[in-house]
């Protein structure tokens, strides 16, 4: 019993400090890898982002998200969107700053982050196989009135490897969400990516601090080695 046990592990080299996982009880989280985030004529664009900056992330995510199906990992993927009448999305968040286009407003790839349209969907290169878990959410953080929590619990899940944009937005608010209900956030930093690198090394640095106050943070390549049991 105690070989199988030991073959379900890995330790992963992080910040603060290593930590180990069980990878039976893990799920990889993938953060609003959208269309309307990381492609021209979205959400992110209309704000006056480059969003290009978003990229770097593609490539480490999908290296974690190949090596997590392998081992049969859950994989839970979200999406940030509103319904098509709206009735989800405050008001406070449609009419904040100024978009060249709002929440709702037609755009290149359809209403802007609006489910069901084709900009809210997941870029092509990390999309979600048939078996994986899409959760549709209306607010930064991933648990916020989605069944997120419902889905982990039922799992059997203690440990969180989170990647995704941006990092001190929606992967920030969800990793903080995740340790105020007891579960253990490992960070991806490579697999992140914000429209301002200054914001995405803080986000990492938040998550990281005074022993680990959030999470743990580390990259791809320890991520991949401790997937190697």
């Amino acid at each position: 019993m105690a070989d199988a046990k030991q073959a379900t592990t890995g330790t992963i080299a992080a910040e603060p400090g290593s930590i180990a996982v069980d990878w039976s009880a893990t799920a990889l989280i993938i953060i609003d890898m959208q269309r309307d985030f990381m492609e021209p004529g979205g959400f992110g664009e209309t704000l006056g982002n480059d969003v290009s900056q978003l990229a770097r992330a593609v490539k480490p995510v999908g290296a974690v998200l190949s090596a997590a199906r392998e081992m049969g990992m859950l994989v839970i993927h979200t999406r940030e969107g509103h319904l098509p009448d709206l009735s989800d999305a405050p008001r406070a968040k449609v009419e904040r700053g100024a978009p060249a286009l709002r929440i709702g407003d037609p755009g290149p790839m359809g209403r802007i982050l609006i489910r069901g349209e084709a900009g809210h969907d997941i870029i092509p290169e990390l999309y979600p196989l048939d078996s994986e878990i899409v959760v549709d959410k209306p607010g930064k953080g991933a648990f916020y009135a989605t069944e997120l929590s419902d889905i982990l619990t039922k799992r059997g899940i203690e440990n969180l490897l989170v990647c995704g944009v941006t990092t001190e937005v929606c992967v920030n608010t969800t990793v903080r969400e995740a340790n105020d209900r007891g579960y253990r956030c490992v960070v991806i930093s490579d697999g992140c990516a914000s429209y301002f690198p200054e914001f995405h090394e803080a986000g990492l640095n938040m998550i990281k601090a005074q022993g680990g106050i959030f999470g743990w943070v580390t990259d791809s390549a320890a991520v991949l080695k401790a997937m190697q049991v």
